[in-house]
């Protein structure tokens, strides 16, 4: 972890912040308790290298968000969240809204982990994540502003953002397969969406079947659906997938997973700075969250925060 200098404020900040301490905000029910299983090692690796630790467990995401918060105000050095994609977006706004204050720590503990697959980590080794944060040092990230909300990964607007919302209220099966079969559900019944874009200035109307504006490459537990997304280029993708039959989405589903179904010649990509989408009834995800209704304006923001990733 880099040093800083007790006491000193950083540029923009206005606040006093101790480099060496953490605050921990875990949910300890995260990818069926293994959050609570991995604490133990994670808190004392980051006592181990000289870190003062403060541990923060949290019973619902509205006391976890108060726990970060009330962290970051306070100057903590590193604000770590531990938990699923849930507590990823979460760190990522609390600290995004309090720019030049603290570094972020992610460790992915739950079952899609999208977040941190796509800024580079393991995430089948939580640990190393730790082991990261604790050697350093951050590196600057961009995220995604949409209207007031932080999104570190990726928008869903079209037919994924309805397989989110069904895999969302999904008790099972747990991880990536809870969104195929949400997906396999939602085609049945899907119909191309009547979209109005405005890309970096210039306005489009077009009918889709989905459109997903990405940070990063990952979203629905390990779908590929922005495959050259780069956190630190300092722009945002925006994969499109054009009107096409039922056949072809389920032919293309399986290909999600690894990119490929991006060859298909109804989809189209691009790169921007920023997007504002329109469609009535429009819903959108960030994250896997649920973002406010209504037109979506889409803007990235680039280096807005230091992370502690490959």
């Amino acid at each position: 972890m880099a040093p800083r200098t007790p006491g000193t404020d950083d540029a923009g900040s206005g606040r006093s912040r101790t480099g060496d301490s953490i605050a921990l905000v875990v949910n300890p029910t995260s990818g069926k308790g293994r959050a609570q299983q991995l604490l133990p090692e994670v808190a004392g690796l980051f006592r181990d290298t000289g870190h003062r630790v403060d541990v923060l467990l949290s019973r619902s995401v509205e006391e976890a968000e108060a726990m970060a918060v009330d962290a970051v105000e306070s100057g903590v050095g590193t604000l770590v969240v531990m938990g699923g994609d849930g507590m990823m977006h979460l760190g990522i706004n609390v600290v995004a809204a309090h720019p030049g204050v603290s570094d972020l720590g992610l460790i992915p503990a739950g079952t899609g982990n999208d977040l941190c697959r796509g800024l580079g980590m393991d995430v089948r080794d939580p640990v190393s994540a730790a082991r990261a944060i604790a050697s350093g040092p951050a590196r600057p990230i961009d995220v995604l502003q949409v209207n007031d909300t932080f999104v570190g990964g990726v928008v869903a607007t079209g037919f994924d953002a309805l397989v989110n919302a069904r895999a969302n209220a999904m008790a099972r099966p747990k991880g990536s397969l809870r969104y195929a079969v949400a997906a396999l559900a939602e085609i049945a019944a899907f119909d191309p969406l009547p979209y109005r874009l405005t890309v970096d200035g210039e306005v489009r109307e077009l009918d889709a079947m989905l459109l997903a504006v990405g940070n990063s490459p990952y979203y629905g537990g390990g779908m590929k659906i922005c495959p050259d997304a780069d956190p630190g280029d300092g722009l945002l993708d925006l994969t499109i997938v054009h009107a096409a039959s039922r056949g072809k989405l389920l032919r293309l589903l399986p290909q999600t997973f690894s990119g490929r179904f991006v060859r298909d010649p109804c989809v189209e990509r691009l790169r921007a700075r920023t997007v504002r989408v329109e469609r009535a009834d429009l819903a959108g995800y960030g994250d896997g969250e649920p973002l406010p209704t209504g037109p979506l304006d889409i803007e990235v923001r680039p280096g807005l925060l230091c992370v502690y990733a490959p």
